[in-house]
């Protein structure tokens, strides 16, 4: 009889141990395709915002005749309406450009830098401007301007202040001449208070990047990915990084978190109950150019990272926003660095929808 008592516990474990490793398994949700309202106008890299369950995109890099007969980065502003599913056209930026950094607060939306111009003559400088948008008039004012010129950095609101961290500056030219348009990558961390229109600077990001993803979750600030050596992964300077770091504006310190699983850049994010998503991004090294699947989730508490099912379709220079158990991923390129022209930006808006109560943790 012990014999058989012992025989049966074991199976009694084995089997509880396999209905484990079915439920640790089972996807937190599943993709849903072509349900949801595609992207009206799409563009590459576009600027984003979410507030009050809409998401705003402003700029991006599609080509676009002016009044002036010249091909330019568009300054238009799209609203998306998470719960209503539909989308708005909104008064156009006051520039034309992209790779601007946003966020939002107390219904508005600060946008800081980028690359384009105010003229049609110099399309791609690197822009010191910042500017406010106000979402129920519907209007944008020119605000304090930056204390150096920053393209492909990424902003946050925390505590009432706009936190504006990493991108890339001019790089000066040794000999005298031109700079070299966005060849320096930074790690300039600074802040902008609405209530005064002034500028503070804390202490500097470790590991200078742009173009990563960034978020908050108690009170902390999170640098996840991004790139390094050069603004452009098209060349073989610049390479993606995996290392995530923590801001705490309190005491104005940094620490190491644990690392993503796939470094990445050009990937979009957002944060929801607790973790920061990121999804999409490119990488370019001597084997391989592409752009990626991956969808990652980040929960600072834990220090750990959770792998969901891959995106339908690959896209770098995506927009994520969260509202009410979904996940939605919107635009992009479906091709590395903006291969085969503007013909290939994506209009899909995937939707990530989570399984309950998988999206019921809140921070």
């Amino acid at each position: 009889m012990g014999a058989v008592r012992r025989t049966s516990a074991a199976l009694a474990v084995t089997l509880i141990v396999g209905m484990w490793t079915v439920v640790a398994q089972q996807s937190p949700g599943k993709w849903v395709t072509n349900k949801y309202a595609p992207l009206p106008e799409p563009a590459e890299e576009y600027t984003h915002a979410v507030v009050n369950n809409k998401l705003y995109l402003m700029g991006g890099n599609a080509a676009v005749l002016t009044p002036g007969g010249r091909n330019m980065h568009p300054a238009r502003v799209l609203e998306y309406d998470l719960a209503a599913d539909k989308w708005t056209q909104k008064k156009p930026m006051p520039a034309f450009s992209d790779h601007m950094a946003a966020a939002g607060a107390n219904g508005k939306i600060y946008v800081f830098g980028g690359t384009g111009a105010m003229r049609q003559e110099d399309p791609n400088a690197t822009l010191d401007l910042a500017w406010e948008y106000d979402i129920a008039a519907d209007t944008w004012k020119s605000i304090a301007k930056l204390t150096m010129k920053r393209t492909a950095g990424a902003a946050i609101e925390l505590g009432g202040k706009i936190y504006f961290i990493g991108g890339t500056t001019d790089l000066p030219n040794p000999a005298g001449g031109a700079p070299q348009t966005a060849g320096l990558v930074v790690g300039t961390n600074e802040s902008y208070d609405p209530a005064t229109n002034r500028w503070e600077s804390h202490k500097p990001m470790p590991t200078p990047r742009n173009h990563p993803a960034i978020g908050v979750v108690g009170g902390k600030i999170y640098l996840i990915g991004g790139r390094i050596g050069a603004n452009n992964i098209g060349g073989i300077v610049a390479s993606n990084t995996d290392v995530v770091e923590e801001y705490n504006p309190a005491t104005d310190s940094w620490r190491v978190m644990n690392r993503m699983p796939t470094p990445r850049s050009g990937h979009g994010w957002t944060t929801y109950n607790g973790r920061i998503y990121v999804a999409g991004g490119e990488h370019r090294d001597y084997h391989i150019e592409g752009v990626l699947r991956d969808v990652e989730a980040f929960d600072p508490v834990a220090n750990d990272w959770e792998k969901l099912p891959p995106l339908p379709t690959a896209r770098h220079g995506v927009n994520l926003a969260a509202y009410n158990g979904k996940l939605f991923v919107i635009g992009g390129h479906t091709v590395f660095a903006g291969g085969g022209g503007h013909a290939l930006d994506s209009p899909i808006n995937d939707v990530f929808e989570f399984t309950p109560p998988a999206a019921g943790r809140t921070n």
